[in-house]
Parts: structure tokens; sequence; C-alpha cells
């Protein structure tokens, strides 16, 4: 317990200045994308001492994929990769398996202080026009009293590839491929319903904080549900021999190399797994509490987690 605290006190002295103290307010947009994970896939990403939300061999997984507009970061888009649903304490939550972000100082935030998997990415996006297909009579009908662009079916794609930054020095990358389509409006009825909703979720066993955490994500938004985006690789691992040859023996860089290998195509198999709804949030204002400390976790995934978390700093 003392070393516990002892790590949280590190991490307080090193709180990003632009962050301040909890809670703490992004807005923007995001998608939430929910997937059917194989319950083998999650289990290998969640501390033991859980026990996975199942039924007939499946989790409910996917990923958030935000962008936001103002926080105490600034701008900055992020991806978080969502193993499953966890039982813990008559409580069942979300576990990242992975968090992407394109702001060190996200990065750093979500590592000291809320316990997550977070890792600096690049973010490129590209909108892609298609040619529409030629108006019928019923179309143009419909567009004179004003129905058209409602019930048009958008055409317009764009991709968003994320690329995580392992080292400046690493010549293999790990991207990951997002294709979504654009709507042709923005008006507040394409937008959906207004709705508040909460995303409690689990964190921790890391180098940075070693006990489970408990966090909370209360969400106020529009929303409404989207074609499922589409996930595509190639998912490479990296060759990090030159990332890590700095901390250490080459059997011991060899050991966190073959962790960070599994956990990325473990990261791929939820991203790759079936999905079955996907909702935008648009006009999003999510307010993060501070992380509570549930219990201690257990020492095989604090140890790993230090070691990949050692290969990656």
């Amino acid at each position: 317990m003392c070393l516990g605290l002892s790590l949280m006190k590190i991490g307080e002295v090193k709180r990003s200045v632009g962050y301040g103290k909890p809670p703490w307010i992004f807005e923007g947009s995001a998608l939430y994308q929910l997937h059917l994970v194989k319950a083998e896939t999650a289990r290998a990403c969640i501390p033991k001492e859980f026990k996975l939300v199942e039924a007939f061999g499946y989790t409910l997984g996917g990923f958030f994929l935000a962008n936001y507009d103002d926080s105490p970061a600034g701008v900055f888009d992020e991806l978080v990769v969502i193993a499953g649903l966890v039982w813990n304490r008559s409580t069942s939550c979300a576990w990242a398996a992975k968090v992407l972000v394109n702001s060190e100082q996200a990065c750093d935030h979500g590592r000291k202080e809320v316990g997550l998997p977070s890792q600096v990415a690049r973010f490129s996006k590209k909108i892609t026009a298609i040619p529409r297909q030629t108006k019928s009579r019923s179309s143009g009908f419909q567009t004179m009293i004003g129905l058209g662009a409602i019930f048009s079916s958008p055409r317009d794609h764009m991709d968003v590839q994320v690329t995580e930054i392992k080292c400046p020095e690493a010549t293999d990358i790990s991207n990951i491929n997002l294709t979504t389509i654009v709507p042709t409006l923005n008006f507040d009825h394409w937008m959906g319903p207004a709705i508040k909703m909460s995303l409690p979720s689990f964190s921790g066993c890391t180098q940075y904080h070693p006990n489970l955490l408990k966090y909370s994500c209360q969400i106020e938004c529009r929303v409404r549900a989207v074609q499922p985006v589409q996930v595509s690789g190639p998912f490479l691992t990296t060759n990090d021999d030159k990332c890590t040859e700095h901390h250490g023996s080459n059997t011991m860089n060899h050991a966190i190399g073959e962790f960070k290998d599994d956990m990325q195509n473990l990261s791929s198999s939820v991203l790759l797994s079936k999905p079955i709804l996907a909702l935008k949030f648009s006009r999003m204002k999510m307010q993060v509490e501070a992380p509570v400390v549930l219990s201690p976790c257990s020492e095989n995934k604090q140890s790993s987690n230090i070691s990949s978390a050692s290969g990656t700093l």
C-alpha cells in the first residue's frame, strides 16, 4: 500500500499544468462502436482477478474514437480500444486494452493520473468524395419540399489512419485504418436527441498506478446510430531494438518486445471483431472524475505492465 501511495505522489508532482485539478472537461465529438469480442481475447487483456462479463463465449468491447476541440490539453484526437466488460465488486465496467492520443500532454496525463495504457500516435484524416448517383424523379420531388437531403444516402468516406509512435528510430510502424461515412448534413435533427449518460471504467495495474482503479465519464451529447466503421490494417509489429537497447540486457529487451507484440495482436483482434452498433456523439461534453483506488493489483499483471511501460518510455 505504501508503494502505491508513493507512486501516486510521484504522478501528482509531475501533473501536467494544463490539466489542473479534477474533474477534467473535454468537448468535441466521438464515435462509440460496440463489438462482439471473443472471451479468450478479452481475458488476455485484463487482470486475472476480474471476472469477464460474457455470454456464449463473447463479451462486449469495441472502441471510442474522439476528436476534442477543447480540453485541458487543447485540441487532440484519441482512440480507446476496449477489450470488454469486466466484473469486480458488484460492478461491471469497461477495460481499455490500449489508448492512443496525438498529444504528449494527454498521454502523460492518461498514464500518470488515470492509470491508462496510453501511447502517442499520429492521426491522419482524408475525405474521399464518391460520385453521386443520378437523382430520380422522386428524389427531385423530395428536394423541392425540403426532404431530399434528409433521406439521401451520404456517400463521402473519411479515412482515419492511426499510427502508433514507438520511438523516432523505429523503422516499422503499427497503424490502424478506420473508414467511416461522412453525413451530408449537420442540422440538429441529423445529430439525434440530446442525452446524458455515464461510462464507468476500470484502469490501473501500470507502472504509475499499481492498484486497480475506477473512474467515471459523465457525457452530455447529441447521439444517433450510424453505419459501423470499417477497420483494417496492416497491423504491423515494431522492431523495438533501437528503442530498448538502453534499458537493459538483450534478454529483458526480448521479453518486453514479445509482451508488446502480444498486446498489439490482442488489440488488433478486438478492433477486427464483429461490430454490432455504432453511435455518433455530437456536441459532446465529457466530464472525467479522478480515479479511486479499489484494491492492489495482481503481481503478474502489474509486473507485465511495468515491463511494457519501461520499454516505451
